[in-house]
């Protein structure tokens, strides 16, 4: 019977570099939302009340 031995170590660096692509990830994933929902404003913010009462929003539920 044969036993396989695998190495469980990370390679040196590896985690911080992980660490760090995934905190730019972050960060990129929080403009995009920002961004999406600054666009969405914008447009809502364009339609007259009565359109607003139509897809049942306020003025005051924009911001």
């Amino acid at each position: 019977m044969a036993f396989v031995v695998t190495n469980t170590q990370a390679p040196l660096g590896a985690v911080a570099t992980l660490r760090v692509v995934d905190s730019i990830l972050n960060v990129k994933n929080s403009v995009v939302a920002w961004n999406e929902a600054r666009v969405t404003r914008k447009l809502l913010s364009r339609l007259s009340s009565e359109q607003l009462q139509d897809i049942g929003l306020t003025r005051a539920d924009l911001f």
